[in-house]
């Protein structure tokens, strides 16, 4: 039964991180289709914006409250964790992680801090034309301005860094011949060492927080 159970893999990324990570991945496509189209594409947009801030603020929240994997004390490390880690990939001598690896950590705070930054300026944009946030009027016309601007050039640091999680997936799965697809799918990772102390989230949290974060959404855009 035991090595039924290893066969299997090894229980990593609960089913909250599941959901959240590819409804991420259809929105964000959503996102850039719905601003490549414009017009009353953009409300579309808007109601993805939306979506996806829910979405980001359940992630924090589920990254001090998630499970073991899921947590960000579990796979953020410091700056020399993931220099050691990014000089030994060349050598083949880095070691295999349950969770994200030192350099996967980052790159899931890079990501979380411009999706969160892009739909936050979002709320307060304005392109004179078809599209305004619904924070418009709360702020001056400069004001405004700016976070259209920050808006607008943080899309392109946000379609890099999904360019780069791409990229760094692929190189994984092939010159590394580490899947890091299925996990995502199965919840299970092969090749790792069991951790008998890791544990999933609980489901009824995370449809707690994620209630919470989409009415806390909702009254901002309401206000």
């Amino acid at each position: 039964m035991a090595d039924r159970q290893h066969n299997r893999g090894v229980p990593t990324w609960d089913l909250p991180v599941r959901i959240f990570h590819w409804a991420l991945v259809l929105l964000v496509i959503s996102q850039i289709v719905t601003a490549s189209i414009g017009g009353n594409a953009m409300q579309f947009h808007a109601f993805g914006g939306y979506a996806i801030l829910a979405l980001v603020l359940f992630r924090v929240l589920w990254g001090f409250l998630g499970g073991t994997h899921a947590r960000f004390r579990d796979f953020v490390r410091s700056p020399g964790a993931v220099v050691r880690y990014a000089t030994s990939m060349p050598r083949g001598l880095h070691a295999a992680y349950r969770g994200h690896n030192p350099l996967g950590g980052w790159s899931v705070l890079a990501m979380l801090g411009s999706l969160l930054l892009q739909a936050t300026t979002g709320l307060f944009a304005n392109d004179d034309v078809m599209m305004e946030g619904p924070l418009v009027k709360h702020v001056s016309g400069h004001a405004s301005a700016i976070a259209t601007a920050i808006h607008d050039a943080n899309a392109a640091v946000l379609l890099t860094l999904v360019a780069v999680h791409i990229a760094a997936v692929l190189f994984y799965l092939l010159a590394k011949k580490e899947n890091l697809i299925a996990p995502m799918i199965t919840g299970r990772k092969q090749s790792v060492t069991p951790d008998e102390s890791a544990r999933y989230g609980k489901l009824w949290l995370a449809a707690v927080l994620l209630g919470c974060s989409a009415a806390a959404v909702y009254f901002v855009i309401r206000i």
